[in-house]
């Protein structure tokens, strides 16, 4: 064993996902209600379950070499860390959250410039403080531990800065959204010593390769069909492809087979199309990851 480097999972929403996304990537994880130390079938990683707000300044520090926390906590903590790559969860959700701007329906703040001197309640208290200095604007930013949306319907604050991705629950509270400060959505991140250690770089980049392929393949799947050589410049037209479809020769010589990786959305629209226009035998498989060489650090 040439080393090993320290993994964050991170703790809450995003846990159970993150642990499926890395079982695709190849790396079985398993988690104990009793302690912070999942177990992992690789010896080179040793893993540690941290919550999502606290994860790049353990990276930044060194305590950790590698791990999954969103832009937000990021910006929040102000931490030096090197970003690998975007991870959209679609098992949680496809869009990228919003840090917005929320008061009352009634409210006379109408735009961010109406905030000042006024009480702003929210978890990002860095992040908020530091975009309305930027800006001029002078207000109040007060730590919020949870209820947010009550602590400015009850009157205790003048406005909110609350995480969302459809505005819903924050409608739901009789709250308007007045302006969004940031999006953001899960990073892959890594401390920036570790990345010019050799032997650490490659652990790393095998992760992110492999967890990126994973992420990819979500909503991929592979189709195999068999094709007249007559008919295949139509079919080809008719099959969307990451590159180029694979093209083979059967045994019969009038027949080729032919082989495609694509979005599996498409995939019910196109079949019935593809049967009318001369193939058969169609075959369509799960895929666990589609990695490019562009995934390489």
């Amino acid at each position: 064993m040439s080393g090993q480097i320290k993994l964050g999972i991170p703790k809450g929403s995003l846990e159970k996902a993150t642990i499926d996304y890395f079982q695709k990537a190849g790396w079985k994880i398993s988690v104990s209600s009793r302690n912070y130390f999942p177990s992992i079938d690789d010896t080179e990683i040793v893993c540690s379950l941290v919550r999502a707000q606290e994860m790049a300044r353990y990276i930044e520090s060194g305590v950790l070499d590698l791990g999954l926390t969103g832009l937000d906590w990021i910006l929040e903590n102000e931490s030096d860390v090197s970003i690998i790559t975007d991870l959209i969860y679609s098992k949680v959700s496809t869009r990228k959250a919003k840090w917005v701007l929320a008061v009352p329906e009634d409210s006379d703040i109408k735009t961010i410039e109406d905030c000042s001197g006024k009480t702003i309640s929210t978890e990002l208290v860095n992040f908020t403080k530091k975009f309305f200095s930027d800006r001029n604007i002078h207000v109040k930013v007060e730590f919020s531990w949870g209820a947010t949306e009550a602590k400015v319907v009850e009157g205790l604050v003048d406005a909110i800065v609350e995480v969302t991705e459809t505005g819903s629950t924050i409608k739901a509270h009789g709250l308007k959204i007045i302006h969004t400060l940031l999006e953001t959505n899960t990073k892959l991140v890594a401390n920036k010593k570790s990345l010019l250690d050799p032997w650490k770089k490659e652990k790393i980049s095998q992760v992110a390769i492999l967890l990126r392929g994973a992420l990819r393949a979500e909503n991929m799947v592979g189709l195999k069909m068999n094709v007249p050589k007559n008919k295949i410049e139509d079919i080809i037209k008719i099959i969307p492809s990451l590159n180029a479809p694979t093209i083979s020769q059967l045994h019969d010589k009038e027949w080729l087979s032919i082989e495609s990786v694509i979005n599996e959305a498409v995939v019910r629209e196109i079949i019935p199309r593809l049967i009318s226009a001369g193939a058969d035998g169609i075959i369509e498989y799960p895929l666990n990851k589609v990695v490019n060489k562009k995934d390489i650090l």
